[in-house]
């Protein structure tokens, strides 16, 4: 592991009481305090790990001094503190190195996940559903909001495709993993024969795009056609011209919403799924510059690439990406998800430090 430097250390601090000072002066103006308040926020914890990395070394320092002592108790005292501090200190600096990692700018933002059934037809449909409650779930848990953007439900119930925004506090980093196949291995409702199928559903999660991310010129970037909303069947689901595709002519890209019975609405959240698939190209471009064709440890997030394996029989949930096994399958499509998610997370965290003393 990389070891943090007492410069380093000195340095943070230093920063983390400078901005203190500045908002206590009373002097800065309301855009600036804003600014000088984000950053103070964002570094205090950072500065309190590098605090205590720096204490546990100043302990270590004077205990080392005490062990040539010439009183024998004092001595065995320095010398069996020592050792607890020895023990403590390495998981204090990999705390500060995890703190001082290059952050995911989109890591804060709100998230629009998409799920598609894919390879199984009915039963599929059924496990994207499955997968949609699962993270509705989990979202309530977190405190976090989820409005439903567009849904084309199954005959037997489910959906062949669902996709919603969710909304809360760092909900894209806490979610960013979930992109991929997601694989089921159940007995289905209608099979007779009590024979195991498998079945998939495909789960992309994207930081959504704000305002500032995206120019999109509506008069020269965007064709919309307006057009009656058709359910299943073809049968009309309003009497009004309300559903609306947008084409975005430079990328070829097409967003269709029909769900609301508002133009207004419709328009509102096509533009909102636009923005967000073009703000994720754009990411998808940095990174590949960035970083070649290197994929990280937790995997790509390609949407080809299967994650996860849950397996009813066995009541298993399987993450393939970090051979990791939970017989707690019922808990987990209930929303408790903490402990996959928390794995994931510390995977992606090791693998960067990894990186870094590479």
């Amino acid at each position: 592991m990389t070891t943090i430097s007492p410069e380093r250390i000195a340095q943070i601090e230093a920063r983390r009481d400078e901005l203190q000072a500045l908002m206590a002066s009373g002097e800065l103006a309301a855009e600036r305090f804003v600014a000088v308040s984000k950053e103070y926020a964002e570094l205090e914890p950072v500065a309190a790990a590098a605090g205590e990395v720096r204490r546990l070394r100043a302990e270590l320092d004077v205990l080392a001094d005490m062990a040539n002592d010439n009183d024998p108790d004092i001595r065995d005292m320095a010398v069996e503190e020592a050792a607890s501090i020895r023990e403590r200190l390495p998981a204090a600096e990999r705390d500060l190195a995890v703190k001082l990692l290059p952050r995911d700018a989109a890591d804060e933002r709100a998230a629009m996940l998409e799920i598609r059934a894919g390879t199984g037809g009915d039963e599929a449909a059924l496990f994207a559903g499955d997968l949609f409650r699962m993270y509705q779930r989990y979202a309530e848990d977190r405190g976090w909001r989820v409005e439903l953007i567009s849904a084309s439900p199954s005959e037997l119930g489910g959906y062949k495709e669902v996709v919603g925004s969710v909304t809360g506090q760092g909900v894209f980093a806490r979610l960013k993993f979930e992109s991929g196949v997601h694989r089921v291995q159940r007995v289905p409702a209608t099979e007779s024969g009590g024979r195991i199928h498998t079945s998939a559903a495909t789960v992309a999660v994207l930081p959504e795009a704000e305002d500032v991310d995206v120019h999109i010129d509506e008069t020269k970037d965007l064709r919309i056609d307006i057009y009656r909303s058709s359910g299943p069947g073809g049968q009309s689901v309003n009497t009004t011209d309300s559903a609306v595709r947008i084409t975005h002519l430079p990328t070829g890209l097409v967003v269709i919403q029909q769900d609301e019975k508002s133009q207004h609405k419709n328009k509102a959240k096509a533009l909102k799924v636009l923005r967000t698939r073009l703000y994720e190209m754009e990411r998808e471009r940095l990174h590949n510059e960035r970083a070649g064709a290197r994929k990280s440890m937790v995997g790509s997030g390609d949407r080809s690439e299967r994650i996860r394996t849950y397996n009813f029989p066995q009541g298993r949930v399987t993450d393939h990406r970090i051979n990791l096994t939970l017989h707690r399958l019922p808990e987990i499509l209930e929303g408790h998800m903490d402990e996959l998610i928390e794995a994931l997370i510390a995977e992606d965290q090791a693998e960067k430090l990894a990186n870094l003393n590479g």
